[in-house]
């Protein structure tokens, strides 16, 4: 059994761009998505025009892991071109690219450490420190992680955090912030003022709250399943939270084409160098990284999931509400305190 570093050289084989590959992958996106998007505004029949901006939605899904691996270095790094397109999709879609590639470089390096897991991630904190907390800092705690909040992506996550929130928080270092809020704003308006309320509807509110619906809840849900875990800086080993603390999500061969294969994740954080076309081959060849923790899109593992709120130490899981209310009621001076 491959273990340790051990296990993190066998991957390194994987790690080897095939630029055919590569180009293939990201053009005949790219070509979908305009194909998609042209559908979504100018298609003849109504119901052609929806199913052109579902299909958007899903397109900027996987374009989107496209641009995540591009951003990791994995693919396309020293094309000029790539540089161009994927610079102009990352403002396009409000994912800035210095903020992204700053806090998503650091969510890989310390990915399920209790101490740093809210930056470039979704917020964990003990059940101790919960309880411990002031009324007004608990609710703005699960308020991040609700599913209202998730579901409406489109504007906490991107909008607000990824844009706003990053420009107020450094303008300096994050002046692209603006540029994408900009950017994304005017093409809105101008699909609006050209093609009308339901132009811009369906070209262009649809697919983004769809996509990055869908994208958030991937995001929460790779490093937020049942069996999950979380250490602190002692017992925290890179291969063990790649393994322990990143899920496999399981999906049909559509979703899991529409998604770049980003359901692999526990492979993608063992290995982020491996294009996102290998993921599943490494899978298959190695052995070890076959009894990964699961998790799907079916509406049961979405709901275990979503009950998740706080880290237990003492039951070594996350916990949901009912354990959380059956603590606090056990702990009067808690109680007394909030």
């Amino acid at each position: 059994m491959l273990q340790g570093k051990e296990l993190i050289l066998s991957t390194k084989k994987y790690a080897l761009e095939d630029p055919r590959s590569s180009w293939i992958q990201t053009v005949s996106t790219l070509l979908l998505l305009l194909a998609a998007q042209w559908s979504s505004l100018l298609a003849p029949l109504l119901i052609l025009r929806v199913a052109g901006s579902v299909a958007t939605g899903l397109l900027i899904i996987r374009f989107f892991i496209i641009f995540h691996d591009y951003q990791h270095h994995t693919i396309l790094h020293n094309s000029r071109a790539a540089k161009v397109v994927m610079t102009f999709f990352g403002l396009y879609i409000l994912t800035p690219p210095s903020i992204w590639k700053r806090s998503h470089d650091h969510h890989h390096q310390h990915n399920s450490k209790l101490f740093s897991a809210d930056i470039g991630s979704y917020p964990i904190v003990t059940k101790t420190r919960f309880l411990a907390m002031s009324t007004r800092e608990r609710m703005g705690y699960l308020a991040i992680r609700h599913p209202l909040t998730i579901l409406l992506g489109y504007f906490t996550m991107f909008i607000w955090g990824m844009c706003l929130r990053s420009f107020i928080s450094s303008p300096k270092k994050h002046t692209d912030s603006v540029v994408a809020l900009v950017l994304h704003g005017t093409i809105s308006a101008a699909i609006w003022y050209f093609f009308g309320f339901e132009g811009w509807l369906l070209g262009v509110f649809l697919p983004f709250f769809l996509g990055q619906a869908i994208g958030a809840y991937l995001f929460y849900a790779q490093h937020n399943f049942p069996g999950v875990v979380f250490k602190d800086r002692c017992g925290w080993t890179y291969e063990g939270a790649a393994l322990e603390s990143s899920s496999y999500m399981q999906m049909s061969p559509f979703m899991q084409w529409c998604t770049g294969n980003i359901g692999f994740h526990h492979i993608h954080h063992l290995n982020c160098r491996i294009p996102f076309y290998r993921l599943p081959r490494v899978m298959k060849e190695i052995p070890e990284l076959q009894t990964a923790k699961t998790t799907s899109l079916h509406p049961r593992d979405v709901r275990d999931c979503l009950r998740l709120k706080v880290w237990d130490p003492e039951r070594q899981q996350m916990i949901g509400f009912r354990e959380i209310y059956a603590d606090f009621q056990g702990s009067p001076g808690l109680a007394q305190k909030s």
